[in-house]
């Protein structure tokens, strides 16, 4: 199959190099808005060709669109546009926006909206990863709103690069993602201003971090290009997920304050319960 991508950054150039590797696509096309990127996938092997984006949507069997959220819901309509049979798909970390647009479009029915679950900290096609996503889980929305063969096309790739598919409503997927992943990037972002401010009067304090603090400020790493649109395009849920976070942050704040000891390990236990859910 023929596949184009749009951003050929960490997760578009990795989708390419891992849809050649396991034999799902025989051609991978690339184009990207920033300068040099585009030619750099090239470079490393994550595409085939770099075109421009008119020429790539006629050539490609399946579009795969992997640029920021914002993004994505401005192009989405001029891709659907020019599509005929082509099958279309995203991978934001947001969908309800995008599947609504997608679904009001004439030939929104070739629009399957997906999010694979997977990143690092990088951007850009060097932080590409051949096979980075074997094992992880991919979210497919509103499948009844897609033709079926689009569907079958977009679950088999999936499930050829080893993922495993859940199915979910747009709106729930937003919600959810707001709990397990946007949320955990805004505190690692606001951690590491708080290290940074306290490491004008202590620079000691970066020598002394161990691996529960690398691992908390490691998504501070994160591209704000990235992540700035998503907590735009959930800014509903996310406020909702961070007023349930800062109510048990003053929680815990009293207690010290108060030296209640003892309800702050209650709640430490309560807190334990997650063992259930991430082993």
């Amino acid at each position: 199959m023929k596949i184009g991508i749009i951003g050929t950054g960490l997760i578009g150039g990795s989708l390419g190099i891992s849809l050649k590797n396991c034999g799902f696509a025989t051609q991978v096309f690339g184009f990207d808005a920033t300068e040099g990127y585009a030619e750099k996938a090239k470079e490393l092997g994550l595409i085939d060709e770099a075109m421009p984006l008119d020429r790539l949507i006629l050539q490609s069997e399946l579009i795969i669109i992997a640029i920021p959220v914002d993004a994505t819901v401005r192009i989405i309509p001029g891709i659907l546009n020019n599509v005929t049979n082509q099958i279309v798909i995203d991978v934001g970390s947001t969908k309800e926006a995008i599947h609504s647009i997608a679904k009001s479009h004439k030939n929104g029915k070739r629009f399957v909206a997906t999010h694979p679950i997977w990143g690092t900290e990088y951007s850009g096609p060097t932080a590409a990863v051949a096979g980075g996503m074997k094992g992880r889980i991919t979210v497919i929305c509103n499948t009844e709103d897609s033709d079926n063969d689009a569907v079958e096309v977009v679950e088999k790739m999936y499930t050829t690069l080893g993922m495993r598919i859940v199915h979910q409503d747009a709106q729930s997927h937003d919600i959810h993602a707001a709990y397990v992943s946007h949320i955990s990037h805004l505190t690692s972002f606001a951690l590491a201003l708080a290290v940074l401010d306290k490491e004008k009067e202590e620079e000691q304090i970066f020598r002394l971090a161990g691996a529960g603090f690398e691992s908390t400020v490691r998504l501070a790493k994160s591209n704000p290009d990235t992540w700035t649109p998503i907590i735009k395009e959930n800014r509903s849920n996310v406020l909702d997920v961070l007023n349930d976070q800062i109510f048990y942050l003053r929680q815990m704040k009293k207690l010290i304050e108060m030296e209640q000891y003892d309800t702050l390990h209650k709640l430490m236990e309560q807190a334990n319960e997650i063992r259930r859910i991430i082993k």
